[in-house]
């Protein structure tokens, strides 16, 4: 659907009028606080969807997925979600699953921990059995991408099913033929989803009617690397799902337009945007900051067979070296962790 100009304009309004508590806690936007864990933790902000790093051999390497949340703790970025589609989250075994959510919760800090609990064949029993994982490693909340194919009223009892399950609050991962309508209807019907990753379709075309129609009980994420988060903080977006390398540049993105700041955070965004620009930014970036090792690769969903691949291909010695100079001279004073 198209969203004319009057309707965008009275959602960047909304999203203009959003403020920040003292402190990082829960954010208002007209009136309204941003939904918190169980523990206390705001659901709002920056969670990046995380890497699966493993070793050359392609075993998971645990204390990879550990150090990666502990840089976002170094970082002060807001949470991690794991795993999703950037995690390869089909390629995982049930032992891996568990061996990584139990490996991002051996991490403790700050930010705050969200576990995916979709399922090869989103089988409910076993995606119950994730969500319950997730709640005896004490997480903020669970996520799930919707079920492919299914009615509206099969969506509706999945995610009951994961909330009576857990208890926790839920994250929706809209992708494919799912409308707006739908998701207002499902938030309605499962009153444990608090957020919805929006891949469904263009997340700033759906946002003024998905905001409007869902009130001020749902928050609207996107993912896409984060590369159109400014437009989305000027519509009411309460956070997004990049990947992990650039959050804590992201994180000071968002804080900063929360709290009033937006020419501060606009040309810190300037700052990201300018650093996706070099090829395999995404892919090295982990690497050139010592968070992963230099021969690591990162699991993908099987698309062609492959248990893993190195994201992007080949990367040059001499793109390496773009990348770290990017960061030791332009990125310098920008990066927190």
């Amino acid at each position: 659907m198209r969203t004319n100009r009057r309707t965008f304009l009275l959602r960047s309004a909304l999203g203009l009028g959003a403020l920040a508590c003292a402190g990082g806690g829960a954010l208002a936007r007209d009136g309204a606080t941003a939904a918190v864990s169980p523990n206390g933790k705001p659901l709002s902000g920056v969670f990046p969807i995380g890497w699966t790093p493993c070793r050359p051999d392609n075993r998971l390497d645990t204390d990879a997925i550990a150090r990666q949340r502990q840089f976002l703790h170094r970082g002060r970025v807001a949470g991690i979600a794991w795993p999703q589609n950037a995690s390869g989250w089909q390629s995982l075994t049930p032992a891996e699953w568990h061996a990584g959510a139990e490996a991002l919760a051996s991490a403790k800090g700050s930010g705050a921990l969200v576990l995916g609990v979709q399922t090869v064949g989103f089988d409910t029993a076993a995606s119950q059995a994730y969500a319950r994982k997730a709640k005896s490693l004490d997480a903020d909340a669970i996520i799930s991408l919707t079920p492919p194919g299914a009615d509206d009223a099969a969506v509706a009892a999945y995610f009951k099913a994961l909330s009576d399950a857990c208890g926790l609050p839920i994250m929706v991962q809209a992708v494919g033929d799912v409308s707006v309508e739908n998701l207002i209807a499902l938030a309605r019907a499962v009153p444990a989803i608090v957020a919805v990753k929006d891949e469904a379709g263009d997340p700033l075309e759906r946002a003024p009617d998905l905001l409007r129609g869902a009130g001020d009980r749902l928050e609207d994420f996107s993912g896409g690397g984060g590369l159109t988060f400014f437009a989305e903080l000027e519509l009411g977006f309460r956070g997004t799902m990049p990947y992990a390398g650039m959050a804590d540049v992201l994180q000071a993105c968002f804080n900063a337009y929360m709290a009033g700041r937006k020419t501060e955070a606009y040309d810190t965004f300037g700052r990201f945007l300018a650093f996706n620009s070099l090829p395999f930014a995404n892919n090295y970036v982990m690497m050139a900051r010592g968070v992963f090792a230099e021969d690591a690769i990162m699991r993908a969903n099987p698309t062609t067979g492959a248990p893993a691949r190195r994201r992007g291909g080949p990367i040059t010695p001499a793109q390496k070296a773009q990348i770290r100079t990017a960061l030791d001279t332009y990125l310098k004073g920008h990066l927190v962790a």
